[in-house]
C-alpha cells in the first residue's frame, strides 16, 4: 500500500509542475463549455426539447463537462509511449501491481482536475443563476465517484493496443470519440435518434456521464448506479486478462 501511496503523490506533484500545460487545456475546455451553453440556450429558448428545459440542460450540460475532463492529465500518453517503445519491461521488474500502480497514478493526476471542476462548476453557479439540487444526493454522488474507475478503465484498456499497434494516435482519437458520442457527452442520448440511442443505453459509455446526468435530474435511481458499478467490475478484470495476452505480445528493442 506504502508503494502506491507514493506514486500517488509522484503523480500529483507532476501535474502541478506542468500546470501551465493544464491551464491552457482548462481554457480550451471552458470555451467549449460556454459554446455549448450558448447553442442549447438558443436552442431551447423558454421551451423544451425532448423533454430537457433550460434549467435541466444547464445541470446535464455542466456533469457531462465535468465527467470529459477527468482524464488524467497526461498519464495516458506517458503509459502509451512505455508500452510502445518498450519501457514498460522495467515497471515489470518493480514489486507492484502494474494495473493497480497505473490506477493510483490516474488518482494522483485527478488532484488538479478536481480542483479546477470545482472552480469551474463555482463560476457556472454564480454567472447562471445556480443550479437546482440533485434529486438523490447520496445516489448522485456515488454515481460520480464511479466515474472516476470507468474513466480509467477505458484509458488504461485503450493503451493495452499499444501492444499490437505502432501508434497511438488513432487509438486515442477513436476512444475519445467513443465516449463523447455513446456516453451522452455530446448530446443526451435520450435525443440520439432510435437506432443509435439503443445501443448506446446498454454499451458501458453511458455510464459515464448518461447515468450521473439522469441520477441528478431523478430520471433513474439505484439500478443506474448498479449498471455503473458492474461495468467497473467487469472491465476491471477483463483488463486483467488482457495484461496477460498483451505481456506475450511485448518486443523490447535489443531482443
Amino acid at each position: 500500500m506504502r508503494a502506491y501511496k507514493r506514486l500517488f503523490l509522484i503523480s500529483a506533484r507532476n501535474v502541478f509542475a506542468y500546470r501551465m500545460s493544464a491551464l491552457v487545456s482548462w481554457i480550451g475546455s471552458g470555451a467549449f463549455l460556454i459554446a455549448s451553453f450558448a447553442i442549447w440556450k438558443a436552442l431551447l429558448g423558454d421551451g423544451s426539447i425532448g423533454g430537457y428545459d433550460w434549467p435541466s440542460m444547464k445541470a446535464y450540460l455542466i456533469i457531462s463537462w465535468a465527467t470529459m475532463q477527468l482524464g488524467g492529465a497526461g498519464l495516458e500518453w506517458r503509459m502509451a509511449d512505455r508500452i510502445l517503445w518498450g519501457e514498460v519491461a522495467t515497471d515489470l521488474t518493480k514489486p507492484v501491481d502494474y494495473q493497480k500502480a497505473r490506477f493510483a497514478e490516474y488518482l494522483g493526476s485527478l488532484t488538479l482536475e478536481l480542483i479546477a471542476i470545482t472552480i469551474g462548476v463555482s463560476l457556472v453557479a454564480m454567472l447562471t443563476g445556480g443550479f437546482a439540487a440533485p434529486k438523490q444526493p447520496l445516489l448522485f454522488f456515488a454515481s460520480m465517484l464511479l466515474v472516476i474507475p470507468l474513466k480509467f478503465m477505458f484509458m488504461y484498456l485503450a493503451c493495452m493496443l499499444c501492444f499490437w499497434t505502432s501508434n497511438y494516435m488513432g487509438v486515442a482519437w477513436a476512444k475519445n470519440a467513443l465516449i463523447m458520442l455513446f456516453s451522452g457527452g455530446l448530446i443526451p442520448l435520450s435525443l440520439l435518434p432510435t437506432w443509435l440511442a439503443t445501443p448506446a443505453a446498454v454499451l458501458p459509455f453511458a455510464s459515464v456521464t448518461a447515468a450521473p446526468a439522469i441520477v441528478y435530474l431523478g430520471q433513474a435511481g439505484l439500478e443506474v448506479v448498479v449498471v455503473q458499478a458492474f461495468w467497473v467490475i467487469l472491465l476491471w478484470f477483463t483488463a486483467r486478462l488482457l495484461w496477460r495476452v498483451a505481456l506475450r505480445a511485448l518486443t523490447v528493442h535489443g531482443g
